[in-house]
């Protein structure tokens, strides 16, 4: 699994796009996606908002992180095909 894209930087502006709606929508596809591959979230959530973007709880990693973890697994499933 090679991917051909860089993963997204905490600062990107592109961020301040994702509401907190947004945010739980991509934590309940990662945990769906990734409950196959023994990722398991269960009290992943959304934290605070600094600067415009909302974190993610698990770590308080930003959201860039949980979109980098998306397209890994989407980049999984579509491998597996």
């Amino acid at each position: 699994m090679t991917s051909s894209r860089f993963p997204m930087v905490p600062t990107d502006p592109r961020v301040r796009n994702y509401t907190e709606d947004h945010i739980r929508t991509l934590l309940a596809e990662v945990r769906e996606r990734g409950r196959k591959y023994g990722l398991i979230f269960p009290s992943a959530g959304t934290d605070k908002t600094i600067d415009g973007r909302v974190l993610v709880c698990f770590n308080t990693a930003p959201a860039s992180t949980l979109l980098n973890l998306l397209v890994l697994l989407l980049e999984a499933d579509r491998d597996a095909a």
